[in-house]
C-alpha cells in the first residue's frame, strides 16, 4: 500500500511542478526530507482578498493508505480566517474530511484551500471567533485579516494603526503574538484586550 501512495505523490508534485494553473496561482508542493509522507505545501493569497500578497505554508501528512484516505494539512503560516485555526492552523474543508475521493490529488485540494480563502464559509467554521467578526463586523475582519496576513505571510500593506496597539501591549510586558490575539479578538481596543489579557495572566 505504501509503495502506491510513494509512487502516486511522486507523480502528484511533478503534476504540480509542470501545471500552468497552478504556476499562475503561486502554488507549490515540496517533499520534506526526502520522505514522502511529509511534505510543505505553499499557496499564495488570492487577489481582491485580505490574503492577497501574503504566502502561506502549509504542513501535510500523507497517510500510507493514500489516496483512499484524505491527507492531513494545517496552515504552519498564521492567518485570520473562519474556516482555519487562528491558533493551531487547523482547516474546516469538506474535502480533507468526509468529502474525500481518491480522485482528488494534492494540487485539486491546495487550489480548493486557496479557494476556500476567496469564498469563506462562516456559517461552518473552524474559529468561531474570527467567524463571529466576519459576520458582524466585515470591515474589522478584513483590516485583522490584513494586518495577520502582513505580519505573518509577508503582504504588502501593513495596518499601521495596528501596529501601535501590539508595540503598546508588548512595551509593558505582554507576549507579542498573545497581544495580537487578544487585540484582533477584541476589535482592537486596547482597553478591553487588555483587560482580557490580565483577567487570563493575572
Amino acid at each position: 500500500m505504501a509503495n502506491i501512495a510513494a509512487q502516486r505523490i511522486r507523480r502528484e508534485i511533478k503534476e504540480v511542478m509542470k501545471n500552468e494553473e497552478t504556476a499562475g496561482a503561486s502554488i507549490k508542493l515540496e517533499l520534506i526530507d526526502n520522505r514522502w509522507t511529509e511534505l510543505k505545501g505553499e499557496i499564495g493569497g488570492p487577489p481582491d482578498t485580505p490574503y492577497q500578497g501574503g504566502t502561506f505554508i502549509l504542513e501535510i501528512k500523507v497517510p500510507e493508505t493514500y489516496p483512499f484516505n484524505p491527507p492531513k494539512i494545517r496552515f504552519l503560516t498564521k492567518i485570520w480566517h473562519p474556516n482555519v485555526s487562528s491558533v493551531t492552523g487547523a482547516i474546516c474543508l469538506d474535502i480533507l474530511k468526509d468529502q474525500w475521493a481518491a480522485a482528488l490529488t494534492l494540487r485539486t485540494v491546495l487550489l480548493s484551500i486557496q479557494a476556500l480563502l476567496a469564498a469563506a464559509e462562516p456559517n461552518d467554521p473552524q474559529d468561531a471567533v474570527v467567524a463571529k467578526q466576519y459576520r458582524e463586523d466585515p470591515h474589522m475582519f478584513e483590516m485583522t485579516a490584513i494586518h495577520w496576513t502582513n505580519v505573518y505571510a509577508g503582504g504588502p500593506t501593513p495596518v499601521f494603526e495596528f501596529n501601535q496597539k501590539v508595540r503598546v501591549l508588548t512595551e509593558i510586558g505582554v507576549n507579542e503574538q498573545v497581544a495580537r490575539v487578544a487585540l484582533s479578538t477584541y476589535h482592537w481596543d486596547i482597553e478591553r484586550a487588555t483587560e482580557e489579557i490580565f483577567s487570563i495572566y493575572p
